[in-house]
């Protein structure tokens, strides 16, 4: 039986989100018609497109292959809309995760500078700082920090990042400079909060100085950069944020000078998709472009602040 466009359309919405309720939000319809339309998908196909996992829908084998249709018939629609030619444009929904500083300063100049050729371009980016996930339903792209262990994925390295220890310079004016590693021991951290850390990688300050007490803990990196520079302790920080303050002093350089990469995830069907394809692309120059900024190498340059009136 040959399937409805449209229910393939609709399991294009769940597989983005992975919940028939942000599913249904998106098309404007409610959750009842979501459910029948995806009945009515496998009824045609003669077989499950979707299982349940923890918290999420997934797709399964066969629900995999009818993305790949669903995605033609959402390009196809966007293009006949618009009118253009599919060899000089494309469009849709690229929906990636990435760690909060990669989204902002490697993701974000990627994907807008792409748009300037492509602007019906969607990009949807979550932060997040987690281990790959097994199940990628709803995500096209994924950027973690180490090297993961996927199955059923293409991964490719983009490269790496460095992570120092830096202090304000007012709080080294109050509470000296730390010149020995014992001496730095006697500060207070600024990293993530330890029992929320997903990622093996990240863990080096428990490994470096487990003798530190934590001071201002926190999931997101700009509230550790911001935090280091209230005077709050001692930041564990990539070096390509810190650096973008000049009131932030890197202490020990030789001695804190954690290395660790950053990899893109993909699904083996996303590369099939031409805006996917870009964005990974795209993600891979940036960050060929800003590799220097990456490891500390050269200072990261510092945006005008604007003034207050």
């Amino acid at each position: 039986m040959t399937p409805n466009p449209d229910d393939l359309l609709v399991l294009l919405a769940v597989s983005r989100t992975g919940r028939f309720s942000s599913a249904a939000t998106a098309l404007g319809v409610n959750h009842t018609t979501v459910s029948r339309r995806i009945a009515a998908l496998e009824h045609a196909l003669g077989g499950r497109v979707l299982v349940r996992s923890v918290g999420a829908w997934e797709l399964t084998e066969l629900g995999s292959r009818a993305i790949l249709i669903a995605q033609q018939v959402e390009t196809a629609l966007g293009q006949l809309e618009a009118g253009t030619d599919p060899d000089q444009d494309f469009s849709g929904v690229v929906r990636m995760s990435a760690t909060d500083g990669f989204s902002a300063y490697i993701a974000a100049p990627a994907v807008i500078e792409l748009q300037r050729s492509h602007p019906r371009l969607s990009i949807e980016i979550i932060t997040v700082t987690r281990r790959v996930m097994q199940y990628r339903s709803g995500l096209d792209i994924e950027v973690v920090v180490g090297e993961p262990q996927v199955h059923r994925a293409s991964a490719f390295k983009l490269g790496d990042y460095v992570l120092g220890m830096y202090a304000s310079t007012d709080y080294l004016a109050a509470h000296g400079t730390p010149q020995t590693h014992d001496e730095l021991t006697t500060h207070p951290l600024v990293y993530f909060v330890d029992s929320m850390l997903l990622v093996d990688a990240l863990d080096a300050p428990r490994r470096l100085v487990p003798t530190m007490r934590d001071s201002l803990s926190s999931t997101n990196v700009f509230v550790h950069v911001e935090a280091t520079r209230a005077g709050a302790g001692i930041g564990f920080l990539p070096a390509f944020m810190a650096n973008r303050h000049p009131d932030l002093v890197r202490l020990l350089p030789t001695e804190f000078n954690e290395r660790l990469p950053y990899w893109m995830v993909l699904r083996p069907d996303a590369l099939l998709q031409p805006g996917v394809a870009a964005v990974a692309d795209a993600l891979r120059r940036q960050a060929h472009l800003r590799k220097a900024e990456l490891l500390g190498a050269v200072p990261t340059p510092v945006l005008p602040q604007p003034r207050l009136a």
